[in-house]
């Protein structure tokens, strides 16, 4: 089973004072995997939990391709060989970058980005850091993100 965690945290140029960054800082990269705000996707063979931001709403991307691999934001996850890829800010090379082995163990990936977005007649930059929590087990454990470290931590950080 896979298990997808994601973290989005978003803020725009208002809130990036110290006080903000510190309030950011200190929103935890990983939660206990927990029933009704995570749920089954792609024919129950994911569980996807969101956590976070969702300022314009729809934010959260996922789509299940014909090879059985699945495409959730900026990633790609093999069900097959239980391998997570990144694709990057640009998606311009459709090869994503491997970053490592979900069986058994998990990953943590983590980007930041900015939007230019366009909302009540003026647009403005939306800030954004997202942390994704990774990892193919035999047996749902809820707390599978919390009992351990993270095998691998995988960091994209734009300034």
């Amino acid at each position: 089973m896979l298990i997808l965690q994601i973290i989005i945290k978003q803020w725009d140029k208002s809130q990036r004072t110290a006080a903000h960054v510190l309030e950011r800082t200190n929103i935890p990269d990983r939660y206990p995997v927990i029933f009704p705000s995570a749920f089954y996707d792609f024919n129950k063979q994911c569980v996807i939990d969101p956590h976070g931001d969702d300022r314009q709403g729809g934010r959260l991307k996922h789509a299940q391709l014909a090879d059985r691999k699945i495409k959730f934001d900026r990633f790609q996850l093999s069900l097959e060989d239980k391998v997570i890829a990144y694709f990057g800010a640009t998606q311009s090379d459709k090869t994503p970058s491997v970053i490592g082995s979900l069986n058994n163990q998990w990953v943590q990936c983590k980007y930041t980005d900015r939007y230019s977005v366009f909302e009540s007649d003026f647009y403005y930059w939306l800030y954004e850091e997202v942390t994704l929590n990774a990892i193919c087990i035999s047996e749902f454990n809820e707390r599978v993100f919390i009992n351990t470290e993270p095998a691998f931590v995988f960091e994209d950080f734009n300034d």
